[in-house]
């Protein structure tokens, strides 16, 4: 098999972790640590990688997958490479069963009942035996003549 490194010294090739001031600019990397020492916390999903940026005296710049940017420091240790799993989320869930489970993992509700669906008294957009889900509109008290139709200064709207 391959051998990965975990020294200062080592390197610079996928698979070795390094001290982010090591790694050269523009490198993919994955696995970074939050505060030297810690394991690493950021940018670790199937596929993910981070791209350096640039080297400051005060932190190394990284451009996250969010494509946000964050400073670390110097002593963070990084992963080189790209991490295996990219492309996980293009292959469809095929089955209600497989999307789930996969939900279930995560902290959300699944199936999401949408509000057009439901019975008036359940949501804003519910009721009826048609898909119009607006709320009429209401006018100001001192609105100009012209502008002043439909429900002037109302405190509610719709059907009760």
């Amino acid at each position: 098999g391959e051998r990965v490194k975990f020294t200062s010294e080592s390197i610079v090739k996928p698979g070795n972790v390094l001290p982010l001031s090591s790694i050269p600019q523009g490198a993919p990397v994955f696995n970074i640590e939050g505060s030297p020492g810690d394991g690493g916390k950021f940018v670790r999903a199937a596929g993910a990688y981070a791209t350096i940026v640039s080297h400051e005296k005060d932190g190394i710049i990284l451009k996250l997958p969010s494509g946000k940017h964050k400073k670390f420091l110097p002593g963070c240790r990084a992963t080189i490479g790209l991490p295996a799993g990219g492309g996980r989320g293009d292959k469809p869930f095929v089955k209600a069963g497989k999307r789930y489970h996969a939900v279930r993992a995560r902290a959300s509700m699944f199936p999401v009942t949408s509000g057009i669906a439901m019975n008036p008294v359940n949501h804003p957009h519910g009721g009826g035996n048609h898909p119009h889900v607006g709320r009429p509109k209401t006018v100001a008290r001192g609105a100009p003549p012209g502008r002043k139709v439909g429900s002037i200064a109302a405190k509610r709207t719709g059907k009760r």
